[in-house]
């Protein structure tokens, strides 16, 4: 059954607990029904006809009709013959957003992790041989809590840095472990280059990485890439628990859902 306008502009209301349903004076029905017609063309591949366009937006074709004409006539979309498509001015309603800075993107969402799981969640991009903190959000002592945006490690022994490091062609990860400075943090931590690439293969089949005491004694994280909307490896995100709460199975069966979601949410967004 196709949507109602009222029950679309309803489903795109983001999900949060400062949100209110709005009452219908204060609804714009034609606004929705225009939204709605934006995002149709994601469905459909290129150029779509309004039948395709009615059909994706679940709204009547008179309706899709009138907000194709209307985009056409403000230069956000094109018509050719009966077939429409969006031109590059759309970006305009997207740059606010898009000029938003990665760490503002991804607080929320992180702030919401690290509520779910109850242990501290940490977010960074690689820089060379270091991973750089972007974003923290602290439930406890545990995993350095000197570490704040700004901090660096090393990326060849933290799990934030093997699955960024998992991402980039063999060469390339070979080439920065290799100008690595390999110190053992501690008497697990595995410096070995084969060893290591190794572990960055079983992290690219597997999608994950399980760091095991090696940069702490007493501490396990698991990590996983943070993508963009481009399938695109941009930063990566950690949870971290004392090694006497949760064996390697618990890190796994009790948090990797939840960093799946997280991962999943953030790569529909991220520019």
């Amino acid at each position: 059954m196709a949507k109602t306008p009222q029950k679309q502009a309803a489903d795109a209301t983001p999900e949060s607990g400062d949100s209110k349903p709005l009452r219908n004076v204060d609804r714009m029905g034609g606004f929705a029904k225009g939204l709605s017609v934006i995002e149709a063309f994601r469905q459909g591949r290129g150029a779509s006809t309004i039948a395709e366009i009615a059909r994706y937006s679940g709204l009547d074709r008179a309706s899709a009709r009138r907000c194709l004409l209307t985009l056409v006539e403000c230069g956000y979309a094109k018509q050719d013959g009966s077939y429409f498509e969006l031109t590059p001015r759309i970006l305009r309603l997207g740059n606010s957003f898009m000029s938003m800075s990665l760490p503002r993107l991804i607080r929320p969402y992180l702030d919401q992790l690290a509520d779910e799981v109850r242990e501290s969640c940490s977010a960074a991009i690689l820089d060379r041989t270091d991973v750089v903190y972007i974003l923290r959000a602290v439930h406890h002592g545990v995993m350095g809590a000197g570490l704040h945006p700004g901090s660096r490690l090393p990326a060849f022994c933290t799990g934030l840095g093997r699955v960024l490091l998992a991402s980039y062609p063999a060469e390339r990860a070979l080439r920065i472990l290799k100008e690595s400075n390999r110190t053992a943090l501690t008497k697990y931590t595995i410096t070995d280059i084969d060893k290591l690439m190794a572990e960055l293969e079983k992290i690219q089949k597997n999608g994950y990485a399980i760091i095991d005491r090696e940069i702490e004694i007493g501490s396990r994280s698991i990590a996983v890439p943070i993508y963009n909307i481009n399938g695109e490896a941009v930063a990566a995100c950690t949870v971290g628990v004392h090694s006497s709460t949760a064996t390697m199975k618990q890190l796994r069966d009790n948090y990797l859902p939840h960093l799946y979601n997280f991962q999943a949410q953030l790569a529909e967004i991220l520019p």
